[in-house]
């Protein structure tokens, strides 16, 4: 069992950056693969970025490649994005999911077993 909490999310304005946090407790991150995903009022829950559990692997949503970058800090069981050039489409309640396997690649919501509870993003124009 594994909890995750996301922190980072804030209004901002269009062209600029934020940074979201998630930190794993209860176990040992470097064990899960990561993801962030996002959801905006309306529509599906959508894949942003992954990362594996040894950070030596990422995938990234067509949609934000090149501005966002997802990283993780083992040490303090934390993963990163890193939002950057933000838009006013990249509005939505983002969420870091986790699972347990040594796989990567994983970027649909249903290969994830532990959520967070988001953290709402919006981007003014």
């Amino acid at each position: 069992q594994v909890q995750l909490v996301e922190s980072g999310g804030r209004l901002v304005q269009a062209g600029g950056s934020l940074r979201l946090s998630c930190a794993t407790a209860g176990r040992s991150s470097s064990s899960y693969a990561m993801g962030w995903f996002r959801q905006a009022p309306g529509k599906e829950r959508e894949f942003v970025a992954h990362i594996s559990g040894n950070g030596g692997s990422t995938y990234y949503a067509d949609s934000v490649k090149g501005r966002f970058t997802i990283s993780r800090d083992n040490a303090k069981n934390t993963v990163y994005l890193q939002m950057n050039s933000l838009k006013p489409e990249d509005t939505a309640v983002y969420y870091c999911a986790a699972e347990r396997t040594v796989l990567s690649r994983l970027l649909r919501p249903d290969e994830y077993h532990y959520w967070g509870q988001g953290t709402q993003v919006t981007v003014s124009s």
